[in-house]
């Protein structure tokens, strides 16, 4: 794997370990109370958006073997572009019940070489 996309996991890896310190020990409504929480975790989520689309950009093989590369890139988009749009709810299930996967896909990815 190229060290370039190595960076970008890494910076995938970085964010998801955030994503789950911010989490660990909150429940929606303390995530719907709190502003800064919410900004927090959505600018994790940003960065593995962002990440994940320069990841397959320049290496679209190693990208392909995560899960849900499209749906992450396109829920960067949203939070970008539609932030209007933004369903607290929705980003809350996601950190839940996604994040985990996604550590774990990531973690195999970095440990291969």
């Amino acid at each position: 794997m190229r060290l370039e996309s190595r960076k970008y996991l890494d910076d995938i890896r970085r964010a998801t370990q955030s994503l789950m310190e911010f989490t660990s020990g909150k429940s929606l409504a303390d995530y719907l109370a709190d502003a800064m929480l919410r900004s927090a975790v959505e600018r994790q989520f940003e960065i593995i958006g962002e990440a994940m689309t320069r990841l397959a950009r320049s290496d679209d093989s190693a990208a392909a073997r995560i899960t849900a590369h499209r749906r992450i890139i396109a829920f960067r988009n949203v939070l970008i572009h539609q932030y209007t749009d933004v369903d607290d709810r929705l980003v809350w299930d996601v950190a839940e019940k996604s994040l985990p996967t996604l550590a774990q896909e990531v973690e195999t990815l970095l440990s291969e070489e």
